[in-house]
């Protein structure tokens, strides 16, 4: 009786860990295929494409990667998205640590109120967010550029702090990165034992002494989970960047991979290979830091 029960449990275990994997490949054939496609047709022509959307092209047609290049100026769209991206992040991970300090281990009445205002922004989408944010970058650059009208150093027309400039974009996407950026790192912060803290400030050392020096490097696990989480946030990022600025200098590779949806939107091989371009960081960043990835939101988003 006992051998049979094992062999029947058995059996069961063998089928449903079958099954399990079927699936898990099924879904990963799902993921998978609209890559392989998509890498496949950007070296196709569109005649070709047309004629044969499934197979392997009869000659891989490279010259679609460098007109999609040329045409949507990725050379300076690529770089501008490398900057918004580096010292956004960078920022508003220092921020949100600084800030999670504050509400973790500074606490007074006004703690939790502010932080409950963060919090809230969490809910916040980009779309309810995008005609407030427009009207006031506009707002302040028309009062500031009065202002310095006033004083004779600029042109009001001519003044502009925050729409069309990187300072902007950057402001705005440190902004939109720091509710949940300070919720983590409230959270992570209060594992940190009060004593160290307690014992810096009787040692003499001023908060943000004890900051640089006790808290950062304690909190390396959560900062390195803010990077894993916002670098491909801010990267894809394309509605807010799409309303902060106009000229083709300040854009970055998002909208310029939009370019070809209009009036290009009928040479499928450019397109297909401005996708390849716009989608190939962000793909060898996740299979460099796959692993980096799963530890951090496993482990340090959800310490404390």
């Amino acid at each position: 009786m006992s051998s049979k029960f094992r062999q029947e449990h058995t059996v069961g275990s063998f089928l449903w860990k079958f099954f399990a994997y079927l699936i898990m490949i099924v879904f990963a054939l799902l993921a998978i295929f609209p890559l392989i496609w998509l890498a496949i047709n950007s070296f196709k022509t569109t005649v070709e494409f047309q004629a044969n959307m499934i197979g392997l092209p009869k000659k891989f047609y490279t010259q679609n990667y460098s007109g999609a290049w040329r045409i949507g100026n990725f050379g300076v769209l690529f770089g501008n998205s490398v900057l918004y991206t580096l010292v956004s992040v960078s920022v508003a991970a220092f921020l949100s640590l600084l800030t999670g300090f504050g509400f973790a281990k500074l606490q007074q009445k006004s703690t939790k109120p502010i932080y409950s205002i963060f919090i809230l922004g969490i809910l916040l989408t980009t779309q309810t967010l995008m005609v407030p944010i427009f009207l006031q970058i506009s707002q302040l650059d028309n009062l500031l550029g009065n202002f310095f009208e006033a004083l004779g150093l600029c042109n009001a027309k001519n003044f502009h702090l925050f729409y069309n400039t990187k300072f902007g974009v950057i402001l705005v996407y440190v902004g939109s990165l720091l509710p949940i950026g300070v919720y983590l790192c409230t959270e992570y912060v209060k594992s940190v034992p009060t004593s160290l803290v307690e014992a810096a400030l009787i040692d003499g050392a001023g908060y943000f002494q004890i900051f640089i020096s006790i808290i950062v490097p304690m909190c390396i696990p959560i900062i390195i989970t803010l990077g894993l989480l916002n670098i491909p946030t801010i990267w894809n990022e394309f509605a807010l960047i799409n309303i902060m600025v106009s000229q083709l200098k300040l854009q970055s590779l998002p909208l310029g991979i939009y370019k070809f949806s209009g009036t290009l939107a009928s040479d499928y091989g450019k397109e297909f290979a401005a996708l390849v371009i716009g989608l190939l960081p962000m793909l060898t960043f996740y299979l460099i830091f796959r692993k980096q990835i799963t530890m951090s939101v496993g482990n340090g988003a959800i310490k404390g």
